[in-house]
């Protein structure tokens, strides 16, 4: 596969990150990152734009309690995660509506007031509620589509298309 030649071309073609990784490692760029990020160097390199590499926030030692504030430096990471679990139970997963009110609450709300989100995202999704799903994970929005207007086709029928 080659690297498409414009910004446009780049962004309205699926492409696995692997894919990504392997264009930026062949034309000297970071390759590291969520996909977003990968898709926004090459895009500054096919624009002739300085490459800045984007950097992870490291988090402090802050260790979660019901009644904090969500660390204004919030990440979900394993100590979120094993907090989360604690609290949540075993069945605790980052989900992408969950992780979204996350950081739009960081230094604004509890963890406990995060805790009764998160279980009322879970009950929405167990009463059949659709979130939206990120730009990053667009084949599991393809695949929504497909299912949707193709009832009666296979995952394999899905895959083949």
């Amino acid at each position: 596969m080659k690297l498409p030649q414009t910004k446009e071309d780049l962004y309205n073609t699926y492409i696995l990150k692997k894919d990504l990784i392997e264009w930026c490692r062949e034309n000297n760029l970071p390759a590291s990152g969520s996909k977003e990020n990968l898709l926004e160097y090459l895009c500054d390199f096919i624009e002739n734009k300085p490459i800045t590499k984007k950097q992870a926030k490291k988090n402090s030692n802050f260790i979660p309690s019901l009644d904090a504030m969500i660390d204004v430096n919030y990440r979900n990471n394993e100590t979120h995660r094993a907090f989360f679990k604690s609290v949540i139970g075993e069945h605790f997963k980052f989900n992408v509506p969950f992780i979204n009110w996350m950081n739009a609450n960081k230094g604004e709300k509890t963890y406990r007031e995060a805790i009764e989100v998160y279980n009322q995202i879970a009950s929405d999704k167990k009463a059949g509620k659709k979130f939206s799903i990120g730009k990053q994970f667009e084949y599991n929005q393809y695949t929504r589509d497909f299912f949707q207007n193709n009832k009666d086709l296979t995952k394999v029928d899905c895959i083949k298309c």
